[in-house]
């Protein structure tokens, strides 16, 4: 067990990652001695995390691009943080749990992934369970439709907690199921589909 634990401060390497904050993405690479990103952002005693190589791009305004050697980066700011590969825990380390699709929200941003619970557990006991300043969503999409921004695809993010609603477990619906348009749409204004 002490292996594994040496294992993971040990040697130190570096990430690209996204962090979506209120009002800017940053990207750029994370030097750590941890394995996964949780583990980074819930770890630290400090409210930030610095990344080298960094892109800042305002919401909304691709055209606006600043660079940087270094960024500091306030943690309470980020909404959400994307990495770019997904990497498991330590088997020494692990905690048994099971994954539950949901959406979480942290406007103006919407995820949609599956959170890793408890087992053995009802829902309303899992979620309440949940902990941790950010939060592990693995296969997840997310979006913005009031930015603007398409939908995409993640293997691993971390959701900042203290701004997230999680809504479990998710099940996409059509909200234009059963709705009819044409014929009946004219119907119900008196007029037929030729009728001026």
């Amino acid at each position: 067990m002490l292996t594994g634990m040496l294992d993971q401060y040990g040697v130190e390497s570096s990430s690209h990652v996204t962090l979506f904050t209120d009002s800017h993405v940053v990207r750029g690479m994370l030097r750590t001695r941890q394995r996964r990103l949780t583990d980074v952002l819930n770890a630290t005693d400090a409210s930030f995390v610095v990344l080298e190589e960094v892109i800042l791009e305002d919401f909304g305004a691709r055209a606006t691009i600043e660079r940087a050697d270094y960024a500091q980066v306030n943690l309470a700011t980020i909404l959400f943080a994307v990495a770019e590969v997904a990497v498991e825990a330590t088997p020494e380390l692990r905690t048994m749990k099971v994954p539950e699709r949901a959406l979480v929200s942290v406007p103006p941003f919407k995820i949609v992934g599956r959170i890793h619970l408890l087992p053995e557990r009802n829902l309303h006991h899992a979620l309440s369970d949940l902990a941790g300043r950010f939060l592990p969503v693995t296969d997840a999409t997310y979006w913005s439709d009031s930015l603007g921004e398409a939908r995409t695809q993640a293997p691993f993010l971390a959701v900042n907690h203290s701004r997230a609603q999680v809504l479990a477990p998710y099940r996409e619906t059509d909200v234009w199921a059963g709705v009819t348009i044409g014929e009946g749409a004219d119907a119900e204004r008196g007029t037929g589909a030729g009728e001026s």
